[in-house]
């Protein structure tokens, strides 16, 4: 943004906006969240601007499971429970486990060859290594190229919004797995015409043709809440719609 627009959006003048660039003028606390709304921070970042302004953080973070957070916490298992029997996950905003429903724990099971997968909090399973890992489920997902394209430019926009160096280094490393494309790179023309991009796993006699929506809280006033996402799994032809419940009735 231009200095006179973020002045604007800020709704204070420019020539207080350049004072404080060129540091004639120390922020208030409030000027600080004024220009943190205009420029669409997370809370996470608007914290870091705070502390480094001099201030306390305004912004707590409440881990999921905690009193504070009973309400979300019950928000996640009535929408996990809602795409029964087909997967979802919740995660935080650099792809590391929080939550699975049973479907997505009997997906990952019969994909992996074990039994229903657990998550662990303690050790967090990061989905984004997960898909684009060559020891991960990349040789099982048929299209793997053209979903991997659209995962890595979602963690880059990511990086771009949150300006953190943690999304940054994930990025750097999911870029770094061989054969990954680049953010530019073109998607396939076969899927063409189609509303959204179906991935399409393959293990055996069984093909599963999946596509996704990622869910955030619309109100958020906490890091974490503001941070959560869930991700749901619709089956993108009758098939693997009955492979999903053939897999709840034989459980």
């Amino acid at each position: 943004m231009s200095q006179l627009a973020l002045a604007n959006a800020a709704e204070v003048s420019q020539r207080h906006v350049s004072f404080l660039e060129l540091g004639r003028t120390a922020p208030s606390r409030e000027m600080v969240l004024r220009l943190a709304a205009a420029l669409d921070l997370p809370y996470r970042q608007q914290n870091a601007l705070l502390l480094t302004a001099g201030f306390a953080p305004v912004w707590r973070e409440s881990a999921l499971g905690a009193p504070e957070a009973a309400t979300v916490d019950r928000a996640l298992g009535f929408m996990l429970g809602q795409q029964e029997p087909f997967p979802a996950f919740a995660f935080d905003r650099r792809w590391n486990l929080l939550r699975a429903n049973t479907g997505a724990r009997r997906m990952v099971g019969f994909l992996t060859g074990g039994p229903p997968f657990e998550p662990d909090p303690a050790r967090p399973l990061n989905l984004a290594d997960a898909l684009l890992a060559p020891d991960g489920l990349r040789p099982l997902v048929a299209n793997w190229r053209e979903v991997a394209l659209h995962f890595v430019r979602g963690v880059r926009a990511d990086a771009l919004h949150d300006g953190t160096a943690e999304t940054a280094a994930l990025l750097d490393r999911l870029l770094g797995y061989p054969d990954v494309p680049g953010v530019a790179a073109l998607p396939a023309a076969e899927g063409e015409g189609e509303p959204v991009l179906a991935m399409r796993v393959v293990k055996g006699e069984t093909a599963l043709n999946l596509f996704t929506t990622i869910s955030t809280l619309g109100t958020p006033q906490d890091v974490a809440a503001q941070e959560v996402r869930v991700e749901c799994f619709f089956p993108a032809d009758e098939a693997t719609a009955n492979a999903f419940r053939g897999w709840a009735a034989s459980r």
